[in-house]
């Protein structure tokens, strides 16, 4: 597996980019997973249904299953939060895992500017940041491309994805990854 993020300030862009890229990729005959990292509390279950009933009784995990898909969700109950590498793990295979969010992993990252969002650029302080995707020309040396071209976005985050075994590598240089 293959691993490459998005970086960005909020309302750059990051979420629209990523569902403009996956039909690309999946029309490529590439199987893409996403990785999400939230800043707030956010729940992917409806209150009062039997699977959050079961978790606001105290489950540690509830997996819910149907003939379309199956979620499998778990309460950390004051657990540290998990680390990139250790929701990398726990992924199926598959041939690119995009994450958006995560802006101090170990992985290498491609950021999403929007001019007119007025925010500074990451890619100065950032040594991940790897290509910029952004509404206006960046000078730099790193490659660039407008946000509104996505099979180069598409071909930018393929030729600097990194494998998986790389990403886990650097987040625990003793590992036996």
């Amino acid at each position: 597996m293959n691993v490459i993020g998005l970086a960005g300030w909020s309302g750059a862009g990051k979420t629209t980019l990523l569902t403009r890229l996956i039909p690309l990729f999946n029309a490529q005959g590439l199987r893409v997973s996403v990785i999400k990292h939230a800043h707030h509390r956010f729940d992917v279950d409806v209150p009062g249904k039997d699977s959050w009933r079961h978790r606001e009784a105290g489950a540690a995990e509830v997996l819910v299953a149907s003939g379309t898909r199956w979620a499998l969700m778990r309460e950390l109950r004051g657990e540290s939060e998990p680390t990139l590498a250790d929701l990398l793990t726990r992924l199926s295979p598959v041939d690119l895992v995009l994450i958006e969010g995560y802006k101090a992993g170990p992985h290498r990252r491609i950021e999403v500017h929007r001019s007119g969002n007025a925010k500074p650029l990451l890619f100065p302080d950032d040594p991940g940041i790897v290509g910029i995707a952004s509404d206006v020309p960046v000078e730099s040396a790193l490659p660039w491309a407008h946000l509104d071209d996505i099979p180069a976005i598409a071909a930018l985050l393929l030729a600097k994805a990194m494998p998986m075994s790389e990403v886990l590598r650097m987040a625990d240089p003793k590992g036996p990854h």
